[in-house]
C-alpha cells in the first residue's frame, strides 16, 4: 500500500483560504472549488487558528488584542453573523407575506 501524498499549503494560503470562506456571501464550499481543496480543509484550518495562541490569533487579524478581547471579539462576530441571518430571513418572510396578502 502506497502512503497518500499530502500537499503543504503555506500559512498565508491557509489564512485567506479561511478569511474569504467568512466572508458575507461566501462558503467554504465556493472558495474550496474555487481553489482547489476541500470544504472540510478550510473548517480545519478555520479550527486550527482559533486555538492558536493569543499571540498567533492576533496576527491573524492583524491587530492587537488581549487574549479576552480577542474571545469577546469572536463572540460578537458570531452574534453579528446569527443576527445577519435572522435579518434576511425576516426580510423574505415579510416580502413574501406582502405579496400574498395582495
Amino acid at each position: 500500500m502506497t502512503k497518500k501524498q499530502t500537499q503543504a499549503y503555506t500559512e498565508e494560503f491557509r489564512k485567506e483560504a479561511v478569511r474569504r470562506a467568512e466572508q458575507k456571501g461566501n462558503t467554504a464550499a465556493s472558495v474550496g472549488r474555487e481553489l482547489g481543496i476541500s470544504a472540510q480543509q478550510i473548517y480545519n484550518w478555520r479550527r486550527q487558528f482559533n486555538r492558536l495562541s493569543d499571540k498567533q490569533f492576533n496576527s491573524l487579524q492583524g491587530v492587537d488584542y488581549s487574549k479576552k478581547e480577542s474571545e469577546e471579539m469572536r463572540k460578537l462576530k458570531r452574534k453579528v453573523h446569527n443576527l445577519e441571518e435572522e435579518n434576511e430571513f425576516l426580510k423574505k418572510a415579510t416580502a413574501y407575506f406582502a405579496k400574498h396578502q395582495e
